[in-house]
């Protein structure tokens, strides 16, 4: 069993006393590990990512993670909360949350910057990055002038240069051409392999099997109703159908294959 990571006992969250978002979760993420979150719309994914990356608290129930319970009064600690901020990283949904600045080259910069990196080490982070991600020719560029893709390169971007050790994707490649969509997931791949954990929501089930190791699948109660590898839950497409993750002429083309 790897190193704990993060330990949720009974977490629920509610966006007001009538939109529960999380039910009573419990959840144990081990160090290094691949998990990918699928269910509907509505189902928990993103408010789960939000809660690990210390943006909201639960309304009831613990978190832990880097041997404190993540509050908004742990938040407030300066240096549990530069620790935090360097052990952790999210990329949304939609790039444009992230993306604020004049340029790109600012946009991507920004995060260790505010965390006090070396300048000349940001700078060699910079031009390490953008080769991998292949955006060096747009770095001069307005972040309001990229496609879609090229923002959400921009965005993972500007969460690689902090060098974390844990990833939050939420939906990194919806939307995304085959060759964006490659050139992300072999990042994220690189960054496994050096041992960063990453958690990623996805609607994606294509991609399910490559990037994770551990699937949890969100209900229509807020809970995770089911857990286990890539192949055990993508091969149920009765169990896919029944929970909104597959339409059933899908299912009757992979049968078919």
């Amino acid at each position: 069993m790897p190193e704990p990571l993060y330990t949720l006992k009974d977490v629920s969250f509610s966006y007001s006393e009538n939109i529960l978002a999380l039910n009573g979760l419990d959840l144990t993420i081990g160090k290094g590990e691949r998990i990918a979150l699928i269910g509907a719309n509505g189902t928990g994914k993103s408010t789960l990512l939000g809660l690990l990356d210390a943006l909201q608290f639960p309304s009831s129930g613990t978190i832990e993670a880097l041997g404190r319970t993540l509050t908004e009064r742990a938040m407030n600690d300066a240096a549990f909360q530069r620790q935090f901020r360097s052990a952790v990283g999210f990329v949304f949904q939609n790039p444009d949350i992230q993306l604020f600045c004049p340029t790109v080259r600012e946009d991507i910069i920004f995060g260790p910057l505010q965390l006090g990196v070396d300048k000349t080490e940001i700078v060699r982070k910079l031009d390490e990055i953008a080769s991998r991600l292949r955006i060096a020719h747009l770095l001069d560029r307005s972040p309001f002038q990229l496609s879609i893709g090229e923002k959400k390169k921009i965005a993972v971007a500007s969460v690689l240069i902090i060098a974390p050790d844990v990833l939050l994707l939420d939906e990194p490649t919806a939307g995304l051409d085959p060759r964006t969509t490659r050139d992300i997931m072999d990042v994220l791949d690189e960054e496994h392999s050096k041992g960063k954990t990453i958690i990623m929501a996805t609607h994606d089930l294509h991609i399910v099997e490559e990037i994770a190791d551990t699937v949890h699948v969100f209900g229509s109660d807020k809970k995770i109703i089911r857990s286990g590898t890539a192949e055990e839950i993508l091969t149920d497409h009765i169990f896919l159908q029944e929970n909104n993750l597959m339409h059933s002429h899908v299912s009757r083309y992979l049968h078919q294959k």
